[in-house]
């Protein structure tokens, strides 16, 4: 016992912690595998039966406890396979990883081969399953060209190779597939597997043939096979960081390495495999679906390639980790984790010969399919591309390219290209040998045909001649495990690159705001640490839709997350490296903006990088313990060719005695950690508490990680789908919390005016990611069966059941807009009429986006929800949808988003067709409610305007369909003034979006008509968005509205009833309504251009530019003449502009400076444009376009000084007026003088038809 101890203690520096032996159980016989998916009607010699470990060496360790039933299943998967003499017994290699709950990982490493069964019991009970199959399907004993070629550990190659051998064929047709105990010799699969805590995949691969050989071998080797098992289990330690070691097998050396500590970290699994496999540009697909934590499946035969495509795939993320399920190899029995509504990476083995098509999964929505072994791969419908992506491929293929490896997927394409270098001279002597080599030997003529129909890399064929002696002394297996590990770096450090230059300037938008560690994981849900519309702000246009999708990933916030944990621990390992980088960077790129460009900067130490890996291979820097031999009792262990011995477990369960320098320096490494462990407990806070505070703010992935690979009874099976569900409630309450703390926060700041300060692309982003959310909980726990993989099939399976159910209608005033129809069935037929969405997940996420700007989305979901007969019918009983409790938590949570707008379905659906109502509502007791005329209406908004739409006259509503229009802004009313009743006097306009039901209103508040008012037959008119609970003032058109509450009416009307109410603002108010108009444009222009609103609103609105000034002008104005007509301030310009010119043509202007004179030109002019122009805008409607021009075109504080100077100011304004106060006119010059800075622009509705 002390000795076990005294290994397990010296375990985490140990090369190796277990060697495993699996097979078959002669004491318990055969038993089927029935979890693997038993096929009574196959031969017996293709079903699976179940595998045991037969030994593990030592019994335990305490840094790994064995998982006996989990290694088991992953030695082998597919359990036992059995084979005669007739079939191909080639020894199989394959690896898997057990990922333990807190994240770390364990690598086992298996080598499968085929040994005589010598048990009577098991031939006899063999003989018998055939004998009663052979009974029960007597057509079986046809022979059938697979007969022999799909179990479970067969390649691909091999059976290929089958296939093309004659000789193997007909020796196949005497068994046809059979099983003769009196002719047959029975061979069954056993594993030798090594388990270690890093990936040496080479290493531990050669180690195990090298074991193997010795079995089969007609001579013993030099010494007993326990000496080889304990010198790697206890002997051989981890090679030190940046450091090589060789240590000794039963034949030969074996190397390995370690890179350093500035090195990316080790990956031995080829990527020079895994590339060819699936061709570049898949590969770089796959990379970014992966990043962007989407639900993988690999797809294979072979499960060594299932291992070597994910390992490939997760290395190259590298700062980054993935945070969620990983199983590169999914067990039968395990099946069930791919209805996880969680992104996964898993890897799923093909059968022969099954088709893709009749794969069932759960959803495909968010899936990316990696056919392996056909180089394909199905791609999810919409997600934003890898920057550079081209470029990227571009700089891959050419380090592909230099070690002969086509970046196309494929081998054949590879040999044609090293045809043509050859002619052309291009090839070094290296590649050339290699292409002789293959056109001058027939037998590889033979296994390049065999590679074309594979998919193996023609170049894998260089060292076909066996470990023959190369340069050096070095084996062809040595140069070709150092070119393998040169290509990885390669290509690793070109993706490394890339997320330096992406990533450079990260630290500067890292919040770390809580003074210590305790208070932060305290407090992690609750605070931000990172500021991404500021990171997001900074970086490169074309790389933001990838950007913005990827920082709100699990594995970008636990990368932050270590990042803030830094201050007060020691570095994660990958974030040492990558913060090192970029320090490196920043010494080469002085100028800062170099590392935030859009353009491809190719890596700079592909060289570098594979030179140190070089020379640490080349020149070996540690040399292991050779094995020797040990205490073992005689007798035990006996050679016999071809079965491999029952290992003495007393001398492989403890480790060596002998104090050596390596074990007491780790001991005594260990009683450091040990102390420093302990220190550390009582200095901080308790480890327990601070894992609790751990685990709830890591990711949900990590709380998701698959349970022990043991445990598959029922009750943990259900446990682990609640699991799911618990994390689905606490995703949906944290996403609808961060949407509204980052819609409601913003206003906040605003003080209620104006947008949310929040971008376009983040609320879209955090859209995106709710409907991301919403289809994984609906298709948790969906029968497969019913092929109905997102919230549109429910929906529309919903809609027949829901038909004859009630709708609800907005109540609204029946003065204005008619009552508009709420139902599920009627937002369905708006989505499903839309011609520019073509799938079903469209659909559905459309139908999210427009349920959710009408504030409906809790609503109709719980509607739909409602039929629990449909529901039982579509959703297994552990499916999210059917736990009550957390069904209604979760309709609570999406009833809080109705506290705040979005327009995330029209502002993302842009050039659909959208019916619009407009209503006009006329102010009766003043004037007639219809008009002799023909009116017509024009509705602008953000994205384009309705064009002029005709009214039916006598008729005050209409509809009309065209193309979003965006938020709208204006409403251009008018008529042609023809008939007897051609004046009328309108309250307001109200324009409603029929599909999201935004209803907006236009207040006008004036006659329309010539000879009253100000004489307009037109008026543009500034729309602001109603509240649905203010539905019934809408229409309130039956009195004058009260001047306070009619935006219009207190700017616009004329001076004669203001006079007539009593409402004169004094001189401090209206300065004060300059001041915030300005500075209101101010801040407009000082946000990112995707977070402003409409600058229409600000000049033209009810607090807007003109409307101030319009007051500053109407200051002591004399407007009211007794029996004449009213005088409006546009007549004070018009009369002014006719004295300059008059005093012009007199000669009096020629003496007036020259600036002077051409702002006189200037203001001339545009008033002559705006009086010809063709449209009836009426007097308060010039002097608004007048003050919009002057400001647009930075003429404004030059039109004042000539206005003031004018003579005319006297006969029109009293001498208290703000306009003939030159102190306040030089203020108001000075405040308008700032907007000089800002490139205003107008809407095409107010400048209509003025020619400057």
């Amino acid at each position: 016992m002390s000795g076990t101890n005294a290994a397990s203690g010296a375990a985490p520096c140990r090369f190796a912690h277990y060697f495993v032996i699996c097979g078959i159980d002669t004491e318990t016989g055969l038993e089927p595998d029935e979890l693997a998916g038993e096929n009574f009607e196959q031969s017996p010699l293709k079903r699976t039966f179940k595998s045991k470990v037969l030994a593990h060496y030592p019994e335990n360790v305490e840094w790994n406890p064995f998982d006996q039933d989990a290694v088991n299943m992953l030695c082998m998967p597919k359990g036992l396979s059995f084979r005669t003499q007739a079939d191909s017994r080639e020894p199989q290699f394959h690896s898997f990883l057990i990922t333990r709950e807190d994240g770390s990982r364990t690598y086992g490493f298996v080598h499968t081969f085929y040994e005589e069964v010598t048990s009577p019991q098991i031939c006899s009970a063999m003989q018998t399953l055939y004998q009663m199959h052979q009974a029960e399907n007597p057509s079986s004993a046809t022979p059938s060209s697979s007969s022999s070629s799909s179990s479970s550990m067969d390649s691909l190659a091999s059976s290929l190779d089958e296939a093309d051998s004659p000789s193997s064929s007909s020796c196949r047709s005497a068994a046809c597939g059979g099983y003769d105990a009196s002719r047959d010799t029975l061979y069954v699969s056993k594993a030798l597997c090594l388990i270690t805590p890093m990936p040496f995949m080479h290493a531990c691969r050669r180690f195990l043939s090298q074991v193997h050989r010795a079995v089969t071998a007609s001579l013993p080797p030099p010494l007993p096979l326990e000496s080889y098992v304990h010198n790697i289990l206890y002997e051989v330690p981890l090679p030190p960081p940046g450091r090589s070691l060789k240590f000794h097998g039963v034949y030969e050396p074996i190397v390995c390495q370690r890179p350093g500590p500035g090195e990316l970290p080790l990956a031995d699994f080829p990527l020079g495999q895994t590339f060819p496999l699936l061709g570049v540009e898949n590969l770089v697909q796959l990379f970014n679906c992966t990043l962007l934590e989407m639900q993988i499946l690999l797809y294979s035969q072979d499960y060594q390639r299932l291992m070597t495509v994910a390992e490939g795939i997760t290395t190259l993320l590298f700062p980054f980790q993935w945070q969620h399920v990983y199983v590169p190899i999914l067990p039968a029995s395990l099946l069930h984790f791919l209805d996880a509504p969680v992104p996964y990476l898993m890897g799923l083995q093909s059968k022969e010969g099954t088709d893709r098509s009749k794969l069932e999964l759960p959803q495909e929505a968010n899936l990316c399919f990696v056919d392996i072994d056909n180089h394909c791969i199905e791609l999810p419908e919409d997600f934003p591309q890898f920057p550079n992506k081209p470029e990227l491929i571009q700089e891959l293929s050419e380090v592909l390219l230099r070690y002969g490896i086509s970046p196309v997927g494929g081998s054949q394409q590879a040999l044609r290209e090293l045809e043509d270098d050859g002619r052309n001279g291009n090839l070094g002597g290296e590649q050339l040998a290699v292409l002789e080599l293959l056109q001058g030997n027939a037998t590889l003529e033979r296994l390049q045909a065999l590679a074309k129909r594979t998919g193996v890399r023609v170049e894998a064929l260089r060292g076909v001649g066996g470990e023959g002696e190369a340069q050096g002394g070095r084996t062809a297996v040595d140069e070709e495990e150092l070119r393998n590990a040169k290509l990885n770096v390669q290509l690793r450090e070109v993706f490394a690159s890339r997320f330096t230059m992406m990533f450079a300037d990260y630290e500067a938008f890292v919040i770390q705001s809580a003074p210590d560690l305790e208070s932060w994981l305290t407090n992690r849900e609750q605070m931000h640490n990172f500021d991404k519309a500021s990171f997001l702000s900074d970086q490169p246009e074309p790389y933001l839709p990838f950007l913005s999708h990827f920082i709100e990933t699990q594995m970008f916030a636990t990368f932050i997350d270590n990042k803030i944990m830094s201050q007060w621990e020691e570095k994660e390992p990958l974030l040492r490296v990558f913060d090192g980088r970029i320090d490196k960077a920043r010494l080469y790129n002085v100028r800062a903006p170099s590392l935030r460009s859009s353009n491809y900067q190719r890596c700079t130490i592909l060289k570098e990088s594979a030179q140190a890996i070089e020379q640490r291979l080349l020149k070996i820097d540690h040399t292991a313990i050779h094995p020797h031999l040990l205490d073992m009792k005689i007798g035990q262990g006996k050679y016999e060719q071809g079965f491999f011995p029952k290992l003495q477990s007393d001398v492989l369960s403890v480790g060596p005695t002998n104090n050596n320098r390596w074990s007491n320096r780790t001991a005594t490494a260990q009683r450091r950690k040990d102390r420093h462990r302990q220190q550390t407990e009582h200095l901080t806070l308790d480890n327990d508490l601070k894992e609790k505070y751990m685990q709830e703010a890591r990711s949900l992935g990590k709380n998701l990680r698959q349970p022990k690979l043991s445990d598959l009874s029922p009750a943990v099976i259900a446990q682990t789908n609640w699991k799911f569900v618990e994390g689905l409630l606490k995703e949906c309450r944290m996403k609808t919390k961060r949407m509204l703390v980052e819609k409601m926060g913003r206003e906040a700041v605003e003080l209620g005016h104006g947008e949310a300060n929040i971008t376009g692309l983040e609320e879209n982003t955090l859209i995106a990611s709710l409907c991301d959310l919403l289809e994984r909980i609906w298709s948790h726990g969906l029968q497969v069966k019913q092929v109905c993989a997102d919230t549109h099939t429910h929906t529309r399976a919903d809609t027949h059941t829901l038909s004859n159910g009630p709708e609800r209608r907005k109540s609204e005033s029946s003065l204005g807009m008619p009552s508009l129809r709420e139902s599920v069935i009627q937002d369905m037929r708006h989505i499903q009429s839309m011609g520019e969405i073509k799938t079903d997940v469209g659909r559905a996420r459309a139908w999210i986006r427009l349920s959710l700007e009408k504030k409906l989305l809790s609503q109709h979901l719980k509607r739909l929800l409602s039929r629990q007969a449909l529901t039982k019918k579509l959703y297994k009983r552990y499916a999210f949808l059917r736990c009550e409790e957390e069904k209604e938590q979760f309709l609570f949570h999406l009833l809080s988003l109705n506290t705040v707008d979005y327009f995330c379905f029209t502002s993302v659906f842009t050039t659909i067709m959208i019916p619009y109502r407009a209503v006009i509502i006329p102010i009766k007791k003043l004037s007639n409610a219809m008009t002799t005329s023909n009116p017509w209406v024009c509705v602008s908004g953000e994205l384009g305007d309705s064009g002029v739409r005709q009214i039916t006259k006598n008729v005050l509503e209409m509809t009309f369909d065209c193309q979003n229009l965006g938020k709208l802004t204006t409403v251009q009313l008018g008529h042609d003034n023809s008939g007897l009743l051609a004046k009328w006097l309108v309250d307001c306009v109200m324009v409603r979006n029929e599909i999201t039901g935004h209803t907006y209103k236009f207040p006008c508040g004036r006659w329309l008509g010539k000879g009253v008012d100000d004489g307009s037959l037109e008026r543009v008119l500034i729309g602001e968005l109603t509240s649905p609970n203010a539905d019934e003032d809408c229409g309130r058109g039956c009195r004058t509205p009260d001047m306070q509450h009619s935006p219009g009416q207190t700017r616009r009307a004329s001076i004669t009833s203001m006079g007539g109410r009593g409402y004169k603002p004094t001189s401090a108010q209206i300065q004060e309504a300059i001041g915030e108009a300005v500075n209101s444009i101010c801040k407009h222009f000082h946000k990112p251009e995707k977070e402003r609103g409409s600058l229409t609103i600000l000049l033209c609105g009810e607090v807007g530019l003109v409307g101030a000034l319009e007051l500053f002008f109407h200051n002591g104005f004399k407007s009211a003449r007794l029996f004449q007509k009213t005088v409006f301030v546009w007549d004070f310009v018009e009369k002014a502009v006719a004295y300059m010119e008059s005093a012009d043509q007199m000669g009096d202007m020629q003496e007036t400076a020259e600036p002077l004179g051409l702002t006189c030109v200037s203001l001339c002019h545009y008033v002559s444009a705006i009086n010809s122009s063709p449209r009836n805008i009426g007097k308060d409607g010039k002097f608004q376009l007048l003050v919009c021009l002057g400001a647009r075109d930075r003429l404004l504080i030059q039109w004042l000084p000539l206005l003031v100077e004018c003579p005319v100011i006297q006969r029109m304004y009293e001498e208290s007026a703000l306009l003939r106060d030159r102190t306040t006119v030089n203020d108001l010059i000075a405040v308008l003088q700032t907007l000089h800075d800002f490139p205003i622009t107008l809407e095409a509705s107010l400048v209509k038809g003025i020619d400057l």
